[in-house]
Parts: structure tokens; C-alpha cells; sequence
């Protein structure tokens, strides 16, 4: 295949999520052709894996303004702006309808394997900007092709790649001999087989964010059922526990994610979980009972459990960009610009600046990674700052720059996080009206456990600023 001699090629977007598609409706608006290549069978394919979580952010925060023009002809209309959808929501009522809209402009299974300039790899200087990108991708049945772009958009997220269990960043010794005893998501209960899985056993929970609460608030009411007698949690947390661990509680600005803390403290103080703190995983062994003991880095050993759910972030897949050339801060990996923005050590979600293509780019002229995947390793993104990135990278690609470095996106006064959640949500429009992370909370004590819970579900829960 040679490169077109008389048309212009596509830009081609990397994932068909809720960046990427939105990215592909604002190219579209600005008059450029884009090619969505998407790995998954269907569109919003991370999104359909965790169908049974209840977003944070609500319908007005999670349809793309250009998208929705799109949408538009065809009669769509954006469920209630004020309530709150599940991930199979968004999936089934934004994500497919959209993708639908954009045809045979957005490819099925088609994994992107590598992208470089053509007739370039990263070592070559001469003529390189002259030369458009070129970009292969794999098959479901294995084919191989290729494709050329004028210009790359790589939003396809870090859904695939969680961090490990090790405290190091690296698997924990033992941890990929024990991968059929171990998951890296929010298990979902309510699937009969899952809930086989965990019913009645001991399960070790890593990791101390939003995801973190819910697996074990999700334990907690296991332990609770008729079938799931004999269930426990024990909650490992490479910190100790503080007046913050559990979020802010009633007095939490985002109500949702305070009654999501209330419940994971409830599993504590009922005795569902236990709480070990400090404890940095080292190595996962086995004992003679075929059960999994995690190990510490000062040596501690814990008492056997059954399953591991580590939840302790995610991070990029950086392996097929390996031949462009790409300017990421070396503790976040992302864009270098953007890094001093979302540093979760100065920054909450409610404090990272809308920003666009300027922090978005790379020494690789006409490169973007959007989405998730621009954060990096920072737990902080919003879908509604995702929707301006490829508003002002779309803009900046058609020549726009006016329009590229003007900032169109107005966020509450205090934010509003986007994230994952368990409980459904009937009052939490009218009670979720601050933002995304509280100042300094102060730890809740709780009189009456089975309080938190009844305010928990009545909440949608979740990750404020992600886990």
C-alpha cells in the first residue's frame, strides 16, 4: 500500500471511548475526515467492561457538545442531564448511538500495534514533518494492515493496563503465577458466577481509593446476604489511616463520594474487613492449603485469603508509540506541559485547569495523546476536560489556532469529578452541589453504622479523583 498522491489522508483517532469518539465529531465539524481505530468488538469497549458501575458525573457532564450536534438529525436525545448513568448507560445511550452516526469512519477490532512516520523511524531527522504518519493495527482474525494519517490522536485510554499489586510499581513475585486468584477490577456482584466466586471466602482488597471502597462495600453487603455467610474483606493500605482515608464523610463537598467512604468505614467498624496499613506488597506465595499469603517489604506475612483485588491505579501503554518521538515527564508520563497541571501531589480534581493542545503536544509534530491516556499515571482526569482537549486539538489541527488556545469550557465553581461508582443515585442531584475534592476533611465517626449505609445508597459512589 502506498500513501494517497492526491487526497489528503485521515486523521486517525486510537480508541472509539468517549475521547475518541467525541474527538472524531470534532474533527468532523471542522471539516477533516477522521478513522477511529478501536481494538474492541464494539464501541466504548473499556466502558462495557464495568457496565455495572454508576458514574459520578451526570448526563450533562458526560455527552460531548459536538457529539451531541452529531446526534442531533437522528432524534437522539440526552437522557436527563441531572441524573447519573451506569457504564452500560453510557455505553448502550451515547457511545454506540454515536459511533453508529460516525459509519464506517470508526473500525471494529482493529488493535493498533505500532505508529511512526513513513519512511522514518525515531532516529531520522531528514524530511521528517513532510512525511505523514503511518500506523498499523492488527485484525480480530490476525490480519495485518496499515493506514496513513496527516495526523494521530492516541485516546485509547489506560483501561488496559492496571498497576500491579507490588509497592515497588512492579508485580509482586508471585503475582502473575497467581493471576487466576487475582483481579484488577471492581468485582460485579450481581453476576451469579462472580459472586460464586467470592461468597464465603477471604479476600484481600489493595489499594485506598474510590475503587477501593466500593469493592468493599460491595464485600460487605455480600457478607450480609443469605448466600455469602462467611465473607471477609481485609483491606491492605501502603499508608496508614489518616483523617482523610475515608474521604470527608457528611461533610464531604461531593456528597456521593462522602456516603461511599461512610460505607467503606461501615465494613470496617462492622467487622466485614479488616484493615491492615503500611503493608507494601513484596510477593504473593502459596500455602500448603493452596491459598495465597501476601508478603511486606519489612517482612510482615498476612494471614492467608483466597482472592486478591488490587486496585491501585492504572497507567499508559506507551509500547506502540515507540517510534515517535514524545516529550512525558518521567514520573507521570504525560505530556510535560500538562504534568505541573495534574500532579496529584499539588493538584485534586478540582483544581486541574481546562488546557488543550498547546500542554498537549510533542517534539512529534501533529501527535496528541487525550483522554485518560494523557494524564498518564495522575488519578485526576474529567471526562468534561477530555471533551475540551479534543475541541482545542481538532481546532489546532484544521489551522484554528485562535479557536485552538481560547478555553470553551466552563467547569462549576469547585469542579465536578468524573469516576466510577456502585450505589444508584434518585436524590443525588439535588444533594450533589460542591465539588470534587473536600478541603481537609475530617474523619466521621459513626454512631450508627447502618446510617452511612442508607446514605450510601442513596448516592451515587465512586472515584472523585480516581484510585
Amino acid at each position: 500500500m502506498n500513501a494517497p498522491a492526491t487526497t489528503e489522508p485521515p486523521v486517525v483517532v486510537i480508541g472509539a471511548g468517549p475521547a475518541g469518539l467525541a474527538a472524531a465529531a470534532h474533527l468532523l465539524d471542522q471539516g477533516i475526515e477522521p478513522l477511529v481505530l478501536e481494538a474492541g468488538q464494539k464501541a466504548g469497549a473499556a466502558v462495557r467492561e464495568w457496565t455495572h458501575v454508576r458514574l459520578f458525573s451526570t448526563w450533562g457532564e458526560v455527552v460531548d457538545p459536538a457529539a451531541e450536534k452529531l446526534l442531533a438529525p437522528t432524534g437522539w436525545t440526552r437522557p436527563d442531564p441531572a441524573t447519573y448513568p451506569s457504564g452500560g448507560d453510557w455505553a448502550e445511550q451515547y457511545l454506540q448511538p454515536l459511533a453508529d452516526v460516525l459509519g464506517d469512519r470508526v473500525r471494529l477490532g482493529a488493535a493498533v500495534t505500532g505508529v511512526s512516520r513513513t519512511g522514518r523511524d525515531r532516529i531520522v531527522d531528514a524530511g521528517r514533518e513532510q512525511q505523514p504518519f503511518v500506523v498499523h493495527f492488527t485484525r480480530a482474525d490476525g490480519r495485518e494492515e496499515r493506514v496513513f494519517a496527516r495526523s494521530v490522536i492516541d485516546a485509547s485510554g489506560t483501561w488496559a493496563t492496571p498497576s500491579p499489586a507490588g509497592g515497588s510499581g512492579l508485580p509482586a513475585l508471585g503475582e502473575r503465577a497467581a493471576a487466576n486468584r487475582i483481579t484488577y477490577r471492581v468485582p460485579d456482584l450481581k453476576d451469579p458466577a462472580v459472586r460464586t466466586r467470592y461468597a464465603g471466602k477471604r479476600t484481600a482488597v489493595i489499594g485506598s481509593g474510590a475503587s477501593a471502597f466500593t469493592a468493599l462495600a460491595y464485600l460487605a453487603d455480600l457478607a450480609k446476604s443469605k448466600d455469602g455467610a462467611g465473607t471477609k474483606g481485609v483491606w491492605i493500605l501502603r499508608r496508614g489511616i489518616s483523617d482523610s482515608t475515608f474521604g470527608g464523610g457528611e461533610a464531604d463537598q461531593l456528597p456521593a463520594r462522602g456516603a461511599l467512604g461512610l460505607a467503606a468505614k461501615a465494613a470496617v467498624d462492622e467487622g466485614h474487613a479488616d484493615a491492615v496499613t503500611g503493608f507494601r506488597t513484596e510477593a504473593i506465595e502459596r500455602d500448603t492449603d493452596d491459598r495465597l499469603v501476601l508478603v511486606g517489604e519489612d517482612g510482615r506475612r498476612l494471614d492467608a485469603v483466597d482472592e486478591v483485588i488490587v486496585l491501585t491505579g492504572f497507567r499508559p501503554d506507551l509500547s506502540f508509540l515507540d517510534e515517535l518521538r514524545l516529550g512525558l515527564d518521567k514520573r507521570l508520563q504525560a505530556p510535560v506541559e500538562l504534568a505541573p497541571l495534574i500532579d496529584p501531589n499539588q493538584h485534586s480534581c478540582g483544581t486541574v485547569y481546562p488546557h488543550g493542545h498547546r500542554e498537549l503536544s510533542h517534539p512529534e509534530q501533529g501527535v496528541y495523546l487525550v483522554g485518560m491516556k494523557s494524564y498518564g499515571r495522575a488519578p485526576t482526569f474529567l471526562a468534561m476536560t477530555g471533551y475540551e482537549q479534543v475541541r482545542s486539538v481538532a481546532a489546532a489541527i484544521a489551522g484554528d489556532l485562535a479557536s485552538a488556545d481560547r478555553v470553551e469550557l466552563t467547569l462549576p465553581e469547585t469542579g465536578v469529578c468524573g469516576g466510577a461508582g456502585l450505589f444508584d443515585a434518585p436524590d443525588a442531584a439535588e444533594a450533589d452541589s460542591g465539588g470534587c475534592c473536600a478541603p481537609v476533611p475530617q474523619l466521621v465517626q459513626l454512631s450508627a453504622p447502618a446510617a452511612a449505609r442508607a446514605s450510601a445508597e442513596q448516592s451515587p459512589a465512586g472515584g472523585c479523583c480516581g484510585s
